[in-house]
């Protein structure tokens, strides 16, 4: 079997099964399996896979028809640029979440974040993504998962920034030991409903998905806590899902009324993050 036709059978076998993006998990499937680059791989499409590399490579396609997401079996997902280790201790980072550094960015253009916190850090994906662009800022990431922070740290040291990133294990802002200027949370907003219909096809850890009934469970949990760990000129970038954003943003103003409060869409048009700060804008 060679290189072009190793893609060719898994983009037909990903696809008969209804695999969402076969042709990306195909080729990342087989670049694991040979631990060879994109250029690598493209480069010789007639080369041979020897007996040990064709078995590995079909022992991943078996485990991704088991429905094993691809991050998981390649321990790797990319976010902003940069490679994150991942397995099934952590959500699988996703691409709208890039949104939330980006406007954390935006942010410190023209605001001074001397400290940030990353609520429900995961796999630390946003929490490095923010250091790595922001080297002065002290950075707390918390997660109520002990086993997520193991990656965390994982990924911390891989990027060499353990000592700017402290990792806290606990319920949202409980732990952290001072108000911060910014705050960003992707927090779990999967209705149960939903969730028990995606149980089956699914096996993120239920902890970092589920919302409570109407998915914001813990946005209204995190809100409660928000006076005392939110300096008073600073800043809340939350994560929303879909139709979600209309329902927080009220609960936000009926706690804070004087606050201002902007929402976000991300590229496909879904309002995406809340953007709330407790100085109220000029003239409200």
């Amino acid at each position: 079997m060679t290189f072009k036709e190793a893609l060719s059978y898994a983009r037909e076998i990903l696809t008969t099964q209804d695999i969402e993006d076969a042709p990306l998990e195909s080729e990342l499937l087989l670049r694991h399996a040979l631990q060879i680059s994109r250029v690598e791989l493209y480069l010789d499409p007639k080369r041979k896979l020897t007996p040990e590399q064709e078995e590995t490579f079909l022992s991943l396609i078996k485990r991704r028809l088991s429905l094993e997401p691809t991050a998981y079996i390649t321990n790797n997902r990319e976010f902003y640029g940069l490679d994150f280790y991942v397995d099934s201790r952590v959500l699988i980072p996703r691409a709208e979440s890039e949104l939330l550094v980006d406007e954390a960015l935006m942010l410190a253009q023209n605001y001074s974040l001397a400290t940030i916190a990353d609520i429900g850090t995961g796999c630390g994906a946003i929490a490095i993504s923010l250091a790595l662009n922001l080297p002065q800022a002290k950075i707390y990431a918390t997660d109520i998962s002990t086993p997520a922070l193991e990656v965390a740290r994982l990924n911390c040291q891989r990027y060499g920034v353990s000592r700017r990133i402290e990792l806290l294990q606990g319920n949202l802002l409980e732990v952290l030991p001072q108000p911060v200027d910014l705050v960003v949370a992707n927090l779990p907003y999967v209705k149960k409903s939903e969730l028990r219909q995606m149980s089956d096809k699914n096996s993120e850890p239920l902890l970092a998905l589920d919302g409570g009934s109407d998915g914001l469970e813990k946005t209204r949990e995190l809100v409660s806590q928000l006076k005392d760990k939110l300096s008073p000129k600073g800043f809340l970038l939350l994560e929303t899902g879909f139709n979600q954003a209309r329902a927080a943003t009220s609960f936000f103003k009926s706690r804070f009324p004087q606050a201002s409060i902007e929402v976000i869409p991300d590229f496909g048009g879904i309002d995406r993050v809340v953007r709330f700060s407790l100085t109220p804008k000029p003239g409200k």
